[in-house]
């Protein structure tokens, strides 16, 4: 049973604010703790299903750029791919998203490599401006634009900015462009097997600039662990249960999270008492 690599909740729970902290370049995308479990299903959802996970749009110059960045970090991409873009996401667990700055001052989302969205669609939210990517955020439209916008503006090439977000999902599903599917799951699944059929999913989230295009470069890496691995550390089973607690009601419900009330008070019942689960 691997440690899960990231453990958001132990901060307290998801918020609406970026929350973004400085690191440094070595720990940009390498280790990539997900490329066991994901890199071959990506490369071949990138394969199978192109038009849902990539588009682009007078993106050349940036796509060109992001690739070299990722692949002086990873090696020369194996395989042939049709854009600089996807030989360099072919590379990383992470999904690749490139903003670039409009005429009008929006950052808009111009090239995108997207093989596990959290629930949307690229095709919906290709070339938006921040305000369409994030309107269905608590908060999200006009104020995180904004603020997310102003952070764009200001980030200096050589900068690394990192930031992860969390929530729980049923089963282990990376490609979610829809939580239909998993809302289902969620409702049909037996209380007493919540502990291991119930994950924790994380995106780890990372910005920087371009030094040449002046495009932004954002990276989305999907963690997915069972939610019985998270709560296997000491104290683990009640900061958890104090970030689902102490949650912005509003963002209680974007998540979805009263359909999983049930599955988690019986997972930490569970992970409390271990001989009965």
């Amino acid at each position: 049973m691997r440690q899960p690599p990231f453990l958001p909740f132990l901060d307290g729970p998801p918020g609406i604010a970026p929350g973004l902290k400085p690191i440094a370049q070595d720990d940009w995308l390498l280790p990539d703790s997900e490329a066991g479990a994901w890199l071959d299903a990506k490369r071949a959802l990138m394969t199978r299903q192109r038009k849902d996970v990539f588009a682009a749009l007078e993106a050349d110059a940036e796509m060109a750029e992001c690739a070299a960045a990722v692949l002086a970090v990873t090696g020369p991409a194996s395989g042939t791919w049709p854009t600089p873009l996807e030989a360099a996401s072919s590379m990383v667990s992470d999904d690749l998203c490139v903003m670039i700055r409009d005429e009008d001052g929006l950052w808009r989302l111009r090239a995108a490599s997207l093989c596990a969205p959290t629930y949307w669609q690229l095709a919906v939210k290709f070339n938006q401006p921040l305000g369409g990517l994030h309107s269905p955020v608590p908060g999200g439209d006009p104020g995180l634009a904004r603020r997310i916008s102003r952070i764009f503006d200001g980030v200096r090439p050589g900068m690394l900015l990192e930031r992860c977000n969390w929530s729980v999902q049923s089963g282990a599903e990376r490609f979610t462009p829809s939580s239909a599917p998993l809302k289902a799951l969620a409702a049909g699944m037996d209380a007493a097997d919540a502990l291991d059929h119930l994950h924790m999913r994380v995106e780890r989230q990372t910005i920087c600039k371009l030094p040449e295009t002046g495009a932004v470069l954002f990276t989305i890496r999907v963690v997915m662990d069972p939610l019985r691995t998270a709560l296997a550390g000491p104290g683990h089973v009640d900061a958890f249960e104090a970030a689902w607690k102490q949650v912005d009601p509003d963002m209680y419900r974007y998540k979805g999270w009263q359909l999983y009330e049930r599955l988690i008070a019986a997972a930490l019942d569970a992970a409390r008492n271990p001989v009965r689960s």
